[in-house]
């Protein structure tokens, strides 16, 4: 009896496993779908946006598709490894002139948490901890997991800071190409069969070690900081010279239009109408904010008008990344701003919910 219970348990495990791997594959053949149709039709960054439209359209439409685990966290480390072969000796002759509008960050999210933390408690009535969460700029699975501990909606939390990225992600090609003239043609790096490859084997090395070492010691975002830190350090010492191969940006980029769709799988129709018509919303408002502020950072001479857009558009990280790239803008003064605010938000989330926690009455 023992050895049939195994045996049917074993098969039960297998079933699932497979059940897994259709999702997984149907996920993956959608994703393909939507780049070729938009490299077809000539829209802009098909690698990035076609896997993002049809992941949408098939989460909205319920239908069962499944993100690829490790895998797309892994393609992150592509993005952190050209960060981190950009910050070179001559960006760190330039970090004072960021001094000025890197130090615009904190006025620039107090402001955020000013008007988004009332703007959910208020207007879309959210609880405390959620709409405080909710509000904040960080990275979305910081700000889940925070905002659990405090006491959240993990899923409203998700939703929000999912639907702040896909618009943002969105929209920002849009602008960059009809009000600031960028064409969004930049290359986005040399054919892998011209890099060295002594420096792609470094690159792939400081990928692993960087992300697998940065979440040993618990690092936040590991996957885009570790590579970037451990890069940087080669950059530095004049082993690398150059990002990362066009065809790893290119993975990177469909990895993460998949996860961007991903985020609303499994999404009803009442929390269309609230959660993610508040995330909505209140993307319109941060809009207004970092706009002011890019606004200013170029009105003053501290950047040009397309590295403070994109220095302050509260979008995700690795999608910022990959818009700087294409945009030819100054990466580092980009990823600065962006780590900066991510920063900030981070080490304040344990402090607020700490908090919340102390506020909130006990039974």
């Amino acid at each position: 009896m023992q050895d049939l219970s195994s045996w049917s348990g074993h098969r039960v495990q297998g079933n699932s496993y497979w059940s897994l791997q259709r999702r997984r594959a149907l996920t993956l053949t959608l994703a393909a779908a939507g780049t070729a149709l938009f490299w077809a039709l000539n829209l802009p960054l098909p690698f990035l946006f076609g896997p993002m439209a049809f992941c949408l359209v098939a989460a909205l439409a319920h239908w069962p598709i499944k993100g690829f685990g490790q895998v797309s966290v892994g393609a992150r480390t592509i993005l952190g490894v050209a960060v981190g072969a950009s910050i070179t000796p001559a960006l760190l002759h330039e970090l004072p002139r960021m001094a000025l509008s890197v130090a615009l960050i904190p006025v620039f999210i107090a402001l955020i948490g000013a008007v988004g933390v009332p703007f959910f408690r208020k207007i879309w009535g959210f609880d405390g901890p959620t709409a405080y969460y909710a509000a904040m700029p960080g990275g979305l699975q910081d700000m889940v997991i925070f905002g659990t501990e405090a006491g959240a909606d993990p899923r409203a939390l998700a939703l929000i800071h999912g639907t702040r990225v896909l618009i943002i992600v969105t929209l920002a090609p849009l602008i960059l190409t009809q009000v600031y003239g960028a064409a969004l043609t930049n290359p986005i790096g040399a054919p892998a069969a011209d890099i060295p490859p002594r420096e792609l084997a470094l690159m792939i090395a400081a990928a692993l070690i960087g992300w697998k070492g940065g979440e040993r010691i618990g690092l936040f975002g590991a996957s885009i900081l570790g590579p970037m830190i451990v890069t940087a350090a080669l950059s530095m010492a004049d082993l690398i010279h150059i990002r990362p191969p066009a065809e790893a940006i290119l993975a990177a980029q469909f990895f993460i239009g998949c996860g961007i769709g991903l985020y609303f799988v499994g999404v009803t129709w009442p929390e269309l109408t609230r959660v993610v018509a508040s995330g909505v919303a209140y993307v319109l408002l941060l809009a207004i904010l970092a706009a002011g502020f890019a606004w200013l950072v170029y009105a003053v001479g501290l950047a040009d008008p397309v590295e403070a857009f994109l220095a302050f558009a509260p979008g995700g990280q690795a999608e910022m990344t990959v818009l700087a790239i294409v945009a030819g803008a100054d990466l580092g003064f980009v990823i600065t701003h962006h780590l900066t605010r991510i920063v900030l938000v981070i080490l304040g989330a344990p402090i607020v919910a700490g908090l919340i926690r102390r506020a909130t009455p006990r039974d």
